[in-house]
């Protein structure tokens, strides 16, 4: 049985990068006759099949029940990113290029979002998410309206900075009818079009407390409202935009439908994508999930590369990559990291 010394074996490290290289590259499990010509090591075929054995006991790697080679493991794919990968860094060009499409939709979010999923599902080949804005301190109030729903909830509809609409279905402590409400949503508007929404939360918390006693029903009901729809919420992203969900199509690991089916109906389903995405809010950096660290079974198969992007020196939102464990972690890590940097900085100066 290997021992934790073993684990540290520079020559089991080399062999590990040679092999998940060449797995990421050609998609074939590895043998131990190929290791032994491309890992730059003086070893013997035979030798090189014991430390495979080693590996394999630890749980960096597996052999298929069809083939004498082998495939990295989840566990394998982590030692590698983590202590044996060299990214490959973008070039100069490719981030002016990146720069520039992106800065056409500083002046709106949503469409900022749109194409920076668009333009990152295009450099890796893979299914790019980009979670819009949280109330970045940079927006401005243009219009508020609630509508009735049933069930003492309303829906409210938030345009912001020239033609953002956001829409969020808030519960409410008692029926309105749409006379109260349409009464509500003139008074916000008179009161606080034009202001950042960290302004108007802020002022509505001022007013509520300062006018408590002598506050008119009107003003009661509209501070109550807009309360409720422009508190933040920890811990939650808002919605996100995919591209390149075809990609997947393309590649062997999950070809099955089956694993497509579930990959597609978590997307539209977007909560429990929403849910990984919500730990990178208060990482620094890049984060990578690969198969079962992400905690959901239909990624088990998957890796999942994020990066928080900022306002204002505030994180206020997610971007990152969903597709097979194998994938080209050299390239794909660099690319996640630039287009949040970009991201942010398109925001920053739109602001």
């Amino acid at each position: 049985m290997p021992t934790d010394d073993f684990e540290l074996n520079d020559r089991a490290q080399q062999l590990l990068k040679t092999l998940v290289e060449a797995y990421i590259r050609d998609g074939q499990p590895v043998g131990s006759r190929a290791l032994s010509r491309d890992s730059g090591l003086s070893l013997s075929a035979a030798t090189v099949r014991n430390v495979m054995s080693d590996l394999e006991d630890l749980g960096y790697v597996r052999a298929p029940h069809t083939s004498a080679g082998r495939v990295p493991t989840s566990k394998g794919y982590r030692v590698f990113v983590d202590s044996l990968l060299k990214v490959q860094p973008l070039s100069v060009p490719e981030v002016q290029r990146m720069e520039r499409e992106l800065g056409e939709y500083r002046h709106d979010t949503s469409e900022l979002a749109a194409a920076a999923s668009k333009l990152l599902s295009g450099l890796t080949r893979l299914v790019a998410v980009v979670t819009l804005p949280r109330n970045p301190g940079h927006q401005s109030l243009r219009q508020i309206e609630f509508l009735p729903l049933s069930d003492n909830r309303a829906l409210a509809i938030l345009v912001v900075n020239e033609h953002e609409v956001h829409n969020r279905i808030i519960q409410l402590d008692r029926a309105y009818t749409e006379t109260d409400l349409r009464a509500a949503a003139n008074f916000l508007n008179e009161q606080f079009r034009g202001r950042t929404i960290p302004d108007v939360r802020r002022m509505l918390l001022e007013e509520l407390q300062r006018t408590r006693e002598s506050v008119n029903r009107l003003m009661l009901d509209a501070i109550h409202l807009a309360a409720e729809v422009l508190q933040p919420r920890p811990g939650e992203v808002s919605a996100y935009v995919l591209a390149g969900e075809t990609h997947l199509m393309e590649c062997q690991e999950l070809s099955d439908m089956d694993k497509l089916r579930r990959l597609f109906e978590a997307f539209n389903r977007q909560r429990d994508i929403l849910r990984l995405l919500d730990q990178s809010l208060s990482a620094e950096g890049v984060q990578l999930f690969i198969g079962q660290e992400s905690g959901h079974q239909m990624l088990e198969e998957c890796s999942v590369v994020t990066a928080p992007y900022t306002a204002a020196n505030k994180v206020v939102g997610v971007l990152g990559v969903i597709g097979p464990t194998r994938m080209a972690y050299e390239r794909v890590i660099p690319a996640v990291d630039m287009t949040a940097r970009l991201v942010g900085a398109a925001l920053n100066y739109s602001s």
